[in-house]
């Protein structure tokens, strides 16, 4: 790990999340196509096998850097174990978004991480917008009565509120599953802009924590939000979404909205989610749920009824 650009204090993470995630290691490279697809590709290359090595080290510890000249291993430190394992880049070359879109990131200027754990919650409904709830709490936390200015877009993205519009992206969560023996690993990847970068279609719309922050380094923005995000993750393990509906609807960025769905397609009203984390939509048919698919703000028109902040132009 070059440590030159960036210091990410990984000892003084792994000791903060050992005690929840035993078997831990963190580790930080330079380079990396995606966080997610690694900590995959790992988990199968396991076949479910039998762990003989613990690692209850972080990186540092761990091993020495590779020396001069020498490859690092494909995979990172840990070629083929199913133990937790937070795996940081600091510039993603082929980071991954929902339904296969590229990430892009810029080094410096995003955060982008990966946490890899056997998982075996009781319902895995809700678990992205769970993860969420944690990552803009950590980031914006509000005081009594306060207005957030992080609010999520169901089912797995952060955005910025702005009073000009609807709001802008800030970032993303990316959750894939794989079965190891029998076992099942999870894999929570997340992506944030931290500072301005080229992107490919700014009407979008693009934001960035130092809107709100303008001192704050990846290093930073990960102390902030790992050990929430682990917490959250152990407790939706224990109980599901439930705990986290009332906490979803203070952000929810399209209740009272107007928006178009897919998969399947209608066009209403967004009333909330459901306990289950699916998507509540009034309809000219009804109220319909949507427990998968894509949402679009609409782009032109006044909000509904309940929505919490200004319509305006926007897209999802």
């Amino acid at each position: 790990m070059n440590e030159s650009r960036l210091h990410w204090q990984a000892e003084s993470l792994w000791r903060q999340l050992l005690p929840l995630l035993p078997g831990l290691s963190v580790e930080v490279v330079a380079h990396a196509d995606s966080t997610n697809t690694r900590l995959l590709e790992r988990a199968r290359l396991s076949g479910g096998g039998r762990q003989e090595r613990a690692y209850p080290r972080s990186l540092e510890a761990a091993a020495p850097a590779p020396a001069p000249g020498q490859a690092p291993t494909p995979l990172g430190r840990r070629a083929d174990d199913t133990q937790p394992c937070l795996l940081v880049a600091e510039h993603q070359t082929r980071g991954r978004g929902r339904l296969g879109r590229n990430w892009q990131s810029t080094p410096g200027a995003s955060l982008t991480f990966s946490l890899s754990l056997p998982y075996e919650p009781a319902d895995w409904s809700g678990l992205s917008l769970s993860v969420g709830v944690a990552l803009a709490e950590a980031l914006d936390p509000l005081a009594d009565g306060q207005a957030p200015r992080i609010a999520l877009k169901w089912p797995n993205d952060l955005w910025l509120v702005d009073p000009a519009v609807v709001g802008r992206k800030l970032g993303g969560v990316l959750i894939e599953t794989v079965a190891v023996g029998r076992r099942r690993m999870a894999v929570i990847g997340v992506g944030l802009n931290l500072h301005p970068q080229p992107v490919r279609d700014p009407a979008s719309g693009f934001a960035s924590l130092d809107e709100l922050e303008p001192t704050l380094t990846p290093p930073d923005v990960l102390h902030r939000v790992a050990l929430p995000l682990v917490e959250a993750l152990r407790q939706h393990e224990r109980e599901g979404f439930r705990p986290f509906v009332e906490r979803y609807a203070q952000r929810d960025l399209l209740l009272g909205r107007t928006v178009n769905t897919t998969a399947p397609a209608f066009e209403g009203t967004a009333r909330g989610v459901a306990e289950d984390g699916a998507l509540l939509v009034e309809t000219a048919q009804g109220l319909q749920r949507l427990s998968s698919g894509e949402v679009s703000v609409r782009l032109t028109g006044a909000a509904g009824a309940g929505a919490p902040w200004p319509a305006a132009d926007g897209d999802a």
